[in-house]
């Protein structure tokens, strides 16, 4: 194993280690459970042995030492049976510790974060590597118990007879090499089986989230070779751990029988040669055999820890991911509304952004400067890759500009919680993503405890209550994933109802009547004007009639403003500005 592989693993059992010890007053709890069923299993040969020798070859009270033996065997199961509770307990909190931990921290992370995330494996950190710690958390009662049963049957077998005792455990030393042979050699297995299973998962998850994509180009073939390639790896993967395991479990098997073996030939010569009782044959016989499963067990919970630390690296390394947007140390708050101090002024200060695309940055946004008053609306008109949008994502500190400043009611957007930002500017994006959840949840997402007057006043307001009320249950009709059941127009209508709900002093709609078609546009934009009016508003629009509800409209070109003013003084005077018009009016032309 070379060094970087030695270090990788250490920080594995390190982390394993932390983990444990935020729970270590139930874990000493089911230990010591665990030591009083080891008593109980304890006695029993021992018990066995005096039955035999005082209630057998000596005529004594046989029913006396049935009760004892039955006594002995109900307080081994008592204590089994809370030992395992307790194990349970520990084990199902310790994964969701992790899970809300490492939930909370896929949601903090910034956007930017995700733009390079496979999905799948952050599903597979939150899935199935939380289930390998589980699989080992669950194992260390048993485990301490079976730790503490093989001391004291060592140390029975040692006072009974210490000759025999030597001799029949003389295998155990070999046993423990090969356990730290085996934790060294399985860890990469592991790893590698586990990064597979991730790569599955993602595969699963763009299968499944991009049905309609692979099934409207008949790419189902495609993907399912994808599927076998990650399928086939994980097979391999899984069958070099298994064999891995397979030279380590028959040693296990092996050297504890070899034990077996000497009692039997060096022991039922002593019981002949009156050396020593039948008796004290049987319960070290007894003893020799409660030592095979806890040994054997001792080695597969070091496979068990070995996964637990593996998977807990792969979920460290999003747990200790620094999000690169986060809340300002000493935050501000944004002013009160009021009738002399009017609200949701917006500036952009010559902000420079580009996009981390590969090892370059990709400049979208050059020295662009605009303000824009309390309650007015405007329209960002551009053509495509023209950072229209990109003036969004900085407006939500989905990312942070790399020069310039932007503020809300004058106070710097780095400056204010993350949460106070987006309360204070809602969006409507133009992909529209609902929940798999009623249609007034939907709407009522940023406020959910608000009430269904106030829902289905925002549903008209968005020109959505008419077609809700003719799905099957109305607002109480639960939307497919995504919200697919609908069409795009009636989704973006519960968007926009959803961001009426927000009611921030900033409303973004992000190409919002993309997706509504155009002979219904109308249907929407009395809606939309009664939503704008009053309320700053930033549109991200290509459709004349949704520019058309703006105050003014800006043209973005190569990422500065090269144009400002109403839509109907634009379209007279500036030729760069009908071209931008015509190009998304126009069917484009795939040479």
């Amino acid at each position: 194993m070379t060094n970087e592989a030695k270090g990788v693993t250490r920080e594995g059992w390190r982390l394993l280690f932390a983990t444990l010890k935020l729970q270590q007053r139930a874990l000493i709890m089911g230990a010591c459970v665990g030591l009083a069923w080891t008593l109980g299993k304890v006695a029993v040969p021992q018990l066995t042995k005096l039955a035999i020798d005082r209630g057998i070859e000596k005529n004594g009270s046989l029913l006396l030492w049935t009760m004892l033996i039955l006594a002995a065997a109900v307080i081994a199961g008592v204590f089994a049976g809370w030992r395992r509770y307790i194990a349970f307990r520990e084990s199902r909190l310790t994964e969701t510790m992790l899970r809300e931990r490492i939930f909370a921290q896929i949601q903090g992370l910034h956007v930017g974060y995700h733009d390079k995330a496979q999905t799948g494996q952050l599903m597979s950190r939150s899935s199935s590597d939380l289930q390998q710690v589980q699989g080992f958390v669950v194992n260390i009662p048993i485990f301490v118990s079976q730790i503490t049963m093989v001391i004291g049957v060592v140390v029975i077998l040692f006072f009974s007879d210490p000759i025999l005792a030597a001799v029949s455990l003389f295998p155990l030393p070999f046993i423990n090499i090969s356990a730290r042979s085996f934790s060294h050699k399985i860890h990469p297995a592991v790893m590698a089986v586990q990064q597979e299973q991730a790569q599955l998962a993602n595969i699963v998850e763009e299968s499944v989230s991009g049905i309609r994509v692979v099934k409207g180009f008949g790419a189902e073939a495609v993907q399912q070779g994808k599927l076998n390639i990650e399928a086939d790896d994980i097979r391999r993967e899984s069958m070099r751990a298994a064999r891995i395991r397979s030279r380590f479990l028959p040693a296990i098997d092996l050297l504890p029988s070899l034990g077996l073996v000497a009692v039997l030939g060096l022991g039922g010569h002593r019981v002949i040669n009156g050396d020593m009782s039948l008796g004290g044959l049987v319960a070290f016989n007894t003893y020799l055999t409660m030592l095979i499963w806890p040994m054997r067990n001792i080695g597969m919970t070091v496979a068990f820890a070995q996964r637990a630390a593996s998977a807990l690296l792969r979920v460290n390394e999003i747990l200790s991911e620094v999000p690169a947007i986060a809340d300002a140390v000493e935050p501000r708050k944004l002013p009160q509304a009021g009738l002399a101090q009017p609200v949701g002024a917006v500036s952009f200060d010559n902000v420079v952004f580009g996009y981390d695309i590969g090892h370059a940055d990709i400049t979208v946004l050059n020295g662009l400067s605009l303000t824009i008053a309390p309650g007015e609306s405007v329209a960002i008109v551009g053509a495509t890759g023209s950072g229209k949008s990109t003036i969004t994502r900085l407006l939500l500190r989905f990312y942070d500009p790399q020069s310039g400043s932007i503020t809300l009611d004058g106070v710097d957007l780095r400056d204010l919680t993350l949460s106070d930002l987006r309360r204070a500017v809602g969006v409507v994006f133009e992909d529209t993503l609902l929940f798999n959840d009623t249609v007034s949840a939907n709407i009522a997402f940023a406020k959910p405890e608000i009430n269904q007057e106030i829902v289905i006043r925002a549903a008209k307001l968005a020109g959505a209550h008419e077609f809700i009320m003719q799905l099957p249950q109305q607002y109480d009709t639960v939307l497919g994933e995504r919200g697919f059941s609908l069409s795009g127009g009636q989704r973006q209508r519960i968007a926009i109802a959803r961001a009426i709900v927000a009611d921030s002093r900033v409303l973004v709609l992000d190409d919002a009547t993309s997706a509504v078609d155009p002979t219904k546009e109308h249907e929407i934009r009395d809606a939309l004007a009664t939503v704008m009016r009053g309320r700053t508003t930033l549109v991200i629009a290509h459709r004349p009639a949704t520019i058309e509800l703006a105050d003014r409209a800006v043209l973005l070109d190569n990422g500065v403003i090269a144009a400002v003013g109403t839509h109907h003084e634009l379209l007279a005077t500036n030729e760069k500005y009908r071209e931008v018009l015509a190009a998304w009016s126009s069917p484009q032309v795939v040479e």
